[in-house]
């Protein structure tokens, strides 16, 4: 299969005027207003904004996927001389794929999980009545290599939960390069992904783009997956697009102060972190030789397989201090959480808690200690009780560990205002909430134990770059106000260089690279080191010179 690259600056989508109407009661009256955007062949549009600002309203009024409740007011959305928004729903069916390709955030949820891979390539395929008979199952294989995807003869018949979440984001991209449409939406493709993941996956889609000419609109709030791969930004904020205009100028040269600011949030080197911490202050939490193995059970067609999750690692934490565990989805870091946390079994090793190894404790002994260890976990919303307000989920804990039910609504109210949240949000409930806000709380219940250590696993993964810059502030600044030890688990090392005095680089289970930011992101030793760096997203753009330009 072989594609001619297009020069031309073709019109292939002309947003004019859009307009979509909120349901009365919300926040706003409208969740896109008056946008007017052009996609043109042969260039990648990325769309940046935060929850909230219009970003994947608009994709989905492109592909006439939007939910009832919201109905288009005003515009038109012009495709080879039609308004999509005036298409039924059979004319619709007959565009999408064919003509308008769409790859969404979460490839498990997009996907059906009753059906292998390649059933679901060949569907596309199906419902337009292309390829018949023999010719559709090699094009299914001819995708899922063009996709990179290894032996697609054998891969075509895995179900779904088989793959890794990179897999399947190249599955879904297969589907959408199917007919090979002429418009592409990439609708957050790589949030979910850890760094190299995300960066073959950027890769894959600026080399298919340019391969085949398509115009690619690529929807994220990640300005270093911008410099990445963008031609052309659009800003939107609140539904309103703010300022557009070529990759370069945005980037470095912003006008809105809204641009402004979400360039200002960009996770970068904090210089003065270093010199935070103090080599004298006590250790609180000493790893030995911790190891932990995962046996799949043998089935009928699988294999016993011994995975060795945690293998051999060593390391300690001081008070005041932050240590970052960094590495790729499967590295092991998420398992290193659980086992300080005594959430699942250890196999052998040390976990040496103020002195006491806490490792071979049973669950009855080490409950008296489980106060002084909390975890602030990734999903806040998943991790609160949705039928338990506010107040109630932080208050839980200490009046679970004897505290009385007064003095424990008391530091419940005193943690709100500490993670800068209202007082009267103490009596709702987590659906009332931010994502951004969620996390807070979840910080606040982790805290009403009065913990010595923090783990934070994948805390700010999900959040926009402007709430995740709140969110690292807030920690930071409460660990120096209350002196807590934290260990911050994350696959992104701007992050980590951010907020932690020591980074620990984790591969196959293994510690690979050892010490302080700048030892780590400016001399690393480690091959694999080398290649997470080189594969962190707008690395050769820095944030710190676009916001020098606009003072």
């Amino acid at each position: 299969m072989s594609f001619t690259k297009s020069t031309s600056r073709t019109t292939l989508l002309s947003v004019e005027n859009l307009t979509v109407t909120l349901p009365s009661g919300s926040d706003r009256k409208h969740a896109v207003k008056d946008l007017s955007f052009d996609l043109h062949a042969g260039e990648i549009l990325c769309i940046v904004g935060e929850s909230g600002s219009g970003k994947s309203i608009s994709a989905n009024a492109i592909m006439g996927l939007l939910p009832t409740y919201l109905k288009p007011q005003a515009g038109r959305i012009l495709f080879k001389g039609r308004d999509l928004l005036q298409l039924r729903e059979d004319e619709l069916l007959a565009l999408r794929g064919k003509d308008i390709g769409m790859v969404f955030q979460e490839p498990m949820s997009a996907l059906n999980p009753l059906m292998r891979v390649g059933e679901q390539i060949a569907e596309v395929l199906a419902v337009h009545g292309a390829y018949l008979g023999p010719a559709r199952l090699q094009r299914v294989l001819e995708l899922l290599h063009l996709v990179g995807l290894p032996d697609p003869s054998t891969l075509k018949d895995a179900y779904p939960f088989r793959l890794s979440g990179g897999q399947r984001q190249r599955v879904m991209i297969a589907m959408a390069l199917a007919l090979e449409p002429a418009i592409l939406i990439a609708d957050e493709p790589t949030t979910a992904l850890d760094v190299t993941t995300q960066a073959q996956i950027l890769a894959l889609i600026k080399h298919i783009q340019a391969s085949m000419g398509m115009g690619v609109m690529f929807i994220t709030h990640d300005f270093g997956v911008v410099a990445d791969i963008a031609d052309r930004v659009a800003v939107m904020e609140k539904g309103i697009l703010v300022e557009q205009g070529p990759a370069e100028q945005v980037l470095n040269r912003p006008q809105h102060p809204y641009t402004q600011r979400l360039i200002a949030a960009v996770p970068h080197r904090n210089s003065d972190i270093t010199a935070q911490g103090n080599l004298t202050d006590p250790v609180v939490l000493e790893v030995k030789n911790l190891r932990k193995t995962y046996v799949t059970e043998r089935g009928l067609f699988v294999r016993k397989r011994v995975v060795n999750a945690v293998d051999g690692v060593s390391f300690s934490v001081q008070r005041g201090q932050t240590l970052g565990i960094v590495g790729e989805s499967g590295s092991g870091k998420s398992t290193i959480g659980k086992c300080l946390l005594r959430l699942t079994d250890i196999d052998s090793g040390q976990l040496i808690f103020n002195g006491t190894d806490i490792a071979p404790l049973t669950q009855a002994q080490f409950r008296p200690m489980r106060r002084h260890l909390q975890m602030i976990f990734q999903d806040p919303f998943a991790s609160l009780n949705p039928r338990h307000t506010v107040g109630r989920s932080i208050i839980d804990g200490p009046v679970a560990n004897g505290v009385p039910y007064a003095e424990a609504e008391r530091r419940a109210r005193e943690l709100l205002r500490l993670v800068e949240l209202d007082e009267s949000s103490f009596d709702r409930y987590p659906n009332a909430f931010s994502g951004g806000q969620r996390q807070r709380i979840g910080i606040a219940r982790a805290l009403a134990l009065q913990p010595q250590l923090l783990v934070a696993d994948e805390s700010v993964s999900a959040l926009d770059v402007s709430v995740q810059a709140q969110v690292l502030k807030l920690l930071q600044d409460i660990q120096q106000r209350l002196n807590l030890a934290m260990i911050f688990i994350t696959h992104d090392l701007r992050v980590a260089a951010q907020v932690c005095h020591q980074i620990a680089v984790m591969h196959k289970g293994r510690i690979v690279e050892f010490g302080t930011p700048a030892q780590v992101f400016d001399r690393p030793s480690n091959d694999y080191t080398k290649c997470l760096i080189d594969a962190i997203p707008g690395k050769h753009w820095s944030p710190v010179d676009a916001r020098v330009a606009t003072i």
